[in-house]
């Protein structure tokens, strides 16, 4: 193997050599010229034998190398006759030198031929004359790739050198084969990363892989584009071994199977004369073709497959689980060898060796043990593992339970705790509600309070006072029971007129709001039209008329788009809006005060109220008004109250269950309550709600929970149940809750039950009633059911609901009947017989 350090020295050498010999050839004109004929005619056979060695998968023939080898040698010889002249002769060693190197260049190459990977020793001259060579091919390179295609240096585009993404074509000469390999490689690729590259597929160590370029050896930091290297370009160095009797390259490894390069270039005739080189990148497949068969012929036995496309599959988005499974049942068996922790051996005492016998054990043989003492030995064992088993598991069990009622005991304070703070709450709210009454359910809060007050207040003065002084403490408790009621009555105007407003303003929304329905999927649509869109237009110039606390400037604003919505309809009624709307306009202009004008401004909302609510105005209003416009609606569903002897219309009556006639109104109902009984019917209120609400939750078309009304809830409630709960008699009834007794079947006044939230909770989670309550629970709620069935069993509605409901029962309750064989029927017949 050829030393480093020698081979060092002999490429300095060699480069000296080549200096004396450029000056020698500036000091004669005539050698020169010849001299660079010589190489200039090399290196024309240099790119031959390149272009004869461009396709990378076969090398050249022997035919071929003959024919370069004779028209080398017969060029050189011209040229060296021609330049045989006296006044020449101290340069004919250099041209005949560089003569005898291309020969040996032709041997060498010859001898690959023959060879296909000698083991080929660099003498020093040899690397002297390859260098000189290479160093000059190499320097005109690029000159020679610009000039190929035909095309000014002016016209080429410079491609910038900071990229990433674009590649060069770099021709690298193997030795000592002296072979080409073409491969396309990023500019910004280190002479590192190509020797990694080298060393895996040539199967050498890196640190014996050299490259060099125009006699330079190349440090592993450059990058391409460090060494002159362009985008798109070519550029050539050479690689050689250091070791090549151990590692030698060979270019068998590389050329075993043909490699496309990374980039080609093609040769584009552009004009007549004009020709121009591409360089067209190759994209590499990033995954292998499957195969998709094929057949084979017959006769030649060459096989061919089915192409497939080279497009890149569609990968498959990730499901988060494993769709598919190669594992089987199959038992995995291991082989493990095993070793004892301590090797250990015995030794005895003999002749010449002395062995201790103080650790030693002495053992005795015990008594023989039969089989029935080792049985009762076993089973005295297993009494004792039993006992210490249960031990363990009653103190499991035990702590079990003893965490469960911990955790039973902490949600019982806790239940406790909420149902304090909703009372507290229901309680607060109550107060409030008295304090500031505003709704109707308040007032009567308040009365029935009051109502509270003075039978307290009268039993305590029966109890304390006689005679006179019994008269004189009930005249004081009338005066106050009557100032009581006036400032009630003073509560509730404050409150009628803050109802008002919002009455007004929720009944021109109501005429304001698109139509909607429910479709198929449960999705609610909604549309306008002209007459929602008008109505809509009317309620916000009403509420911009009805606010206070507003500039002059938008005052006026307001008034005037008022006046000309107002001017769309010539009437009577137009005409004084609009009169009023000008008189408050030249009030403000004169600087009248705001709380001069609020009775001005309060009959300019009146008046416009009334337009709104005039359909000619405002068509939508007509569907919402109580008194019709058309006066033949007014004879449908128009009842008589004989107490207020009004005509109303029927949602105005409360109409229960057992009602023949009308009665009362609401209103009359309302006031005989207030000035006789003042019962608080809120509870019931709550209760019905909360029934239908629920009933509504089974979506199984129940009815008979929306015929039933308040006051035949109550009486149900106080009459048959006791106002209490069935299960606990709790007592206090917004905690109460009618519920299903058998939730399969519609909820009825004969199919029901009173209990708490929380009972009533567990009680529809139950599937068999029979099993879960006592006989005489189920006794006493059939016996409930009963009562009811015959108390409302006297009105019509609810008489047909009740038997639609029997039929139902007795349906579910029928006996199948099976057809008799004669077989059959002789059985039975012997059965009769022998009874």
């Amino acid at each position: 193997m050829a030393d480093p350090e020698k081979e060092a020295g002999d490429l300095a050498e060699a480069e000296a050599t080549v200096s004396i010999a450029e000056q020698q050839v500036i000091e004669d004109t005539s050698v020169t010229e010849q001299t660079e004929e010589i190489i200039d005619f090399a290196r024309t056979t240099e790119e031959q034998t390149d272009a004869t060695q461009s396709t990378e998968t076969a090398l050249p023939s022997e035919q071929e190398l003959l024919t370069l080898e004779s028209s080398i040698t017969e060029g050189l010889a011209e040229r060296v006759d021609a330049a045989t002249e006296p006044e020449e002769a101290h340069a004919e060693p250099p041209v005949q030198e560089e003569v005898a190197d291309v020969k040996d260049l032709s041997d060498e190459v010859q001898s690959d031929v023959d060879t296909p990977a000698p083991v080929v020793e660099i003498t020093p001259k040899t690397v002297r004359t390859l260098a000189e060579n290479l160093s000059e091919l190499s320097a005109e390179t690029h000159a020679v790739d610009s000039t190929s295609s035909g095309v000014p240096e002016s016209q080429i585009p410079e491609v910038p050198e900071d990229t990433e993404d674009f590649t060069t074509i770099v021709k690298i000469m193997l030795h000592p084969d002296i072979q080409v390999f073409t491969m396309a490689f990023d500019v910004n690729r280190t002479v590192g990363q190509m020797k990694q590259y080298f060393s895996s597929r040539l199967k050498i160590p890196l640190d014996v892989l050299q490259f060099m370029l125009l006699g330079r050896i190349m440090e592993n930091s450059e990058t391409l584009q460090d060494l002159g290297a362009k985008c798109h370009g070519t550029i050539q160095f050479d690689m050689f071994s250091l070791d090549e009797e151990h590692f030698p390259i060979k270019s068998s490894k590389l050329f075993q199977e043909y490699y496309m390069p990374g980039v080609i270039m093609v040769r584009v005739q552009k004009d007549a004369n004009t020709f121009q080189d591409i360089s067209i990148e190759i994209t590499r497949p990033t995954f292998e073709k499957p195969f998709l068969g094929g057949f084979r012929h017959r006769l030649t036995g060459v096989e061919y497959h089915n192409a497939g496309s080279q497009t890149v599959p569609k990968k498959r988005p990730e499901k988060g689980y494993e769709e598919f499974c190669r594992s089987t049942q199959t038992a995995v068996e291991k082989k493990k060898l095993q070793q004892t922790r301590n090797t250990t051996s015995t030794q005895m005492t003999k002749i010449g060796v002395y062995v201790s016998n103080i650790t030693d054990k002495l053992i005795e043989p015990k008594g023989y043990v039969t089989a029935e003492e080792y049985h009762a030995r076993r089973l005295k064992a297993v009494i004792v593992i039993q006992t210490y088993f249960r031990r363990w598991n009653a103190i499991n069990i035990v702590a079990r339970l003893r965490e469960e009622k911990r955790l039973r005991l902490e949600w019982e304070e806790q239940e406790e705790q909420r149902k304090e703070r909703e009372k507290a709450e229901r309680l607060r709210r109550e107060y409030e509600r008295r304090m500031h009454p505003k709704t109707k359910d308040d007032f009567e809060l308040l009365y029935h309070a009051l109502e509270l007050w003075r039978q307290a207040e009268l039993a305590r003065i029966d109890g304390t006072f006689t005679g006179a002084e019994r008269k004189a403490a009930l005249c004081a408790l009338l005066e106050r029971e009557a100032e009581l009621i006036a400032s009630i009555g003073r509560h509730k105007l404050n409150a009628d007129d803050e109802n008002e407003q919002k009455a007004i303003l929720s009944f021109l929304e109501k005429c304001a709001s698109p139509k909607k329905w429910k479709a198929f999927d449960g999705k609610i649509t909604e549309m306008d039209t002209q007459f929602t869109l008008r109505a809509r237009e009317l309620l916000e110039i009403y509420r911009s008329i009805s606010m206070k606390d507003i500039l002059q400037d938008e005052r006026l604003d307001v008034l005037l788009t008022l006046k000309h919505t107002v001017k769309e309809h010539d009437c009577k009624l137009t005409h004084e809006i609009v009169e009023l709307i000008d008189r408050e306009a030249d009030l403000m202009m004169r600087g009248v005060k705001e709380y001069n004008l609020e009775g001005l401004r309060q009959r300019i909302c009146t008046l416009f109220l009334q337009y709104i609510k005039t359909p000619l105005f405002n068509p939508e209003v007509a569907r919402y008004l109580k008194v019709p416009p058309d006066p033949m609606r007014l004879y449908h569903n128009i009842y008589f109250c004989l107490s207020c002897k009004s005509y109303l219309p029927s949602t105005d009556f409360a109409m229960t269950a057992s009602s023949h006639t009308v009665g009362r109104c609401r209103r009359c109902c309302k006031l005989d309550n207030e000035a006789r009984q003042r019962e608080a019917f809120l509870k019931y209120k709550l209760m019905l709600r909360n029934l239908r609400q629920s009933e509504m939750n089974y979506k199984d078309d129940a009815k008979i929970a929306f015929l039933i009304q308040q006051q035949d809830l109550q009486y149900m409630v106080e009459k048959f149940w006791g106002s209490q709960s069935a299960l606990s008699a709790w007592d206090d009834l917004y905690d109460l809750v009618m519920v299903r007794w058998d939730k399969y079947r519609e909820w009825a006044p004969w199919n029901t039950v009173l209990l708490t939230k929380d009972e009533a909770e567990a009680h529809l989670k139950l599937t068999t009633l029979e099993k879960a309550y006592e006989m005489v629970f189920v006794h006493r709620i059939k016996h409930k059911h009963i009562l009811s069935k015959n108390y409302f069993s006297q009105f019509p509605e609810m008489a047909a609901a009740l038997h639609k409901g029997d039929k139902q029962a007795c349906s579910s309750d029928l006996l199948v009947a099976k057809p008799l064989t004669p077989s059959s029927a002789k059985q039975s017949i012997r059965e009769k017989t022998a009874r």
